[in-house]
């Protein structure tokens, strides 16, 4: 039976809802159906409603995904919108993330209050981030650093560092270009000086693997070749069984058929960082991710987790 109407359901952030209207436009733009016919929920997730803490004391990643996908499974809505690296790597049982978006900047950048660049900032500077692997990367060039948690949405984030909280914050530079901030842009990074998180930058947009109509309709607005890339990036996660304390970054490139993906890991202390890249056909990119798991996981001998 055909669908009369579509809800589509996401964090009901500002970012968010922008990423649920680009998949909206997407369905539009490829199916007969009308404007009045799709509609999106914005619901309220666990990781949205506390700022003041890490999110693997609160549980993990999943606390951006599980009350959209909780709605999913109770057919509230029919389909989800995610940023992929939002995701836990392991699918939730009963649903299917086989839908990307093509790819947006998974460029990481800097803002500042000064206007430096990060090799120019004093001594000492303080550096807003809630993710480990940010920073130890920035460590990793700048030791002389200190960094302190920020959490909330990045208009929130930006108050806080031009109310003097921080010197400097880095970001994902998609987000910024969405929210129409990138101006505010003091440094962007090449993904090879630091390496995004799996996934960063790509919509994912997930359904109930027995909803055939959507899932098949999925299929249609699918980026073929960022779903390649980031699932390699993501088979990097499942291989390492990481957390939220994993500070672990995967970015994969396509070039006449082959496959590069390239991974860092640092220690749960982030004094040791591990490093590989893999070269394989495009066809075998599962493979791939897969192979740099296990060399990450090799090289660290297991000191990325407690």
């Amino acid at each position: 039976m055909k669908k009369e109407k579509i809800i589509i359901g996401s964090r009901n952030s500002k970012l968010a809802l922008i990423y649920a209207q680009k998949v909206r436009n997407k369905i539009l733009d490829n199916s007969n159906f009308k404007e009045d016919q799709i509609f999106i929920k914005g619901i309220l997730s666990e990781g949205d409603q506390v700022q003041d803490k890490r999110l693997y004391e609160m549980g993990g990643k999943g606390l951006f995904s599980k009350n959209i996908e909780e709605e999913l499974l109770k057919k509230n809505i029919d389909i989800a919108v995610h940023a992929l690296k939002d995701l836990p790597s392991f699918e939730t049982k009963g649903l299917k993330t086989n839908c990307f978006l093509k790819r947006n900047s998974s460029n990481e950048v800097l803002i500042s209050n000064s206007k430096k660049k990060l090799k120019d900032l004093v001594p000492g500077s303080i550096i807003g981030t809630s993710s480990f692997r940010r920073e130890f990367q920035l460590r990793n060039i700048r030791k002389d650093l200190n960094f302190k948690l920020i959490r909330g949405n990045i208009d929130t984030r930006i108050k806080k560092l031009k109310n003097g909280e921080y010197d400097a914050i880095i970001l994902s530079k998609a987000g910024l270009i969405s929210l129409e901030m990138d101006h505010e842009i003091t440094e962007e990074f090449t993904n090879s000086e630091i390496i995004p998180s799996a996934g960063q930058g790509t919509i994912a947009v997930q359904c109930r693997d027995d909803d055939h109509e959507i899932n098949e309709f999925l299929k249609k607005i699918n980026h073929h070749e960022t779903s390649l890339k980031v699932k390699a990036e993501r088979e990097v996660l499942k291989v390492l069984d990481g957390d939220c304390e994993t500070a672990v970054g995967a970015f994969s490139e396509i070039n006449n058929n082959e496959i590069f993906i390239s991974g860092e890991l640092f220690s749960i202390d982030g004094r040791r960082r591990y490093y590989y890249k893999v070269r394989s056909e495009t066809k075998k990119s599962i493979e791939a991710g897969k192979t740099l798991g296990k060399k990450l996981k090799e090289q660290s001998g297991g000191d990325y987790k407690k």
